[in-house]
């Protein structure tokens, strides 16, 4: 009896010894692609925000020079004669300098 009661122990101990190294690697991999789905979502998230405060930006400063236009008859030279005139609160950081170029003629071969 006592001899049935250890066998039966033993066979309790080795169905009931843990995860074995391929689950534990499933797992792993698993979490490893769950987590790499996460942060290319992320940043992809955090670029079309960016890309919607420059659209904001852009359509403040486009509204700004509209009312200086209205009020001056011509459009500003630059973004800070806006701020100066406090038509914005100061030039949008995510905007970039441009250059306008005035043509004259015809263009031909379009």
């Amino acid at each position: 009896m006592l001899h049935s009661a250890i066998e039966n122990g033993r066979k309790v101990r080795n169905e009931d010894s843990g995860f074995t190294l391929i689950e534990l690697l499933i797992v792993i991999t698993v979490l490893g692609v769950l987590a790499g789905i996460v942060v290319f979502g992320v940043a992809t998230f955090r670029q079309d925000a960016k890309d919607q405060a420059k659209a904001t930006d852009c359509k403040s400063v486009e509204v700004a020079a509209e009312a200086w236009n209205a009020k001056n008859g011509a459009y500003p030279a630059t973004v800070g004669d806006l701020v100066t005139a406090k038509y914005i609160k100061s030039t949008p950081s995510s905007l970039t300098a441009a250059t306008a170029i005035t043509a004259t003629g015809t263009a031909t071969g379009c």
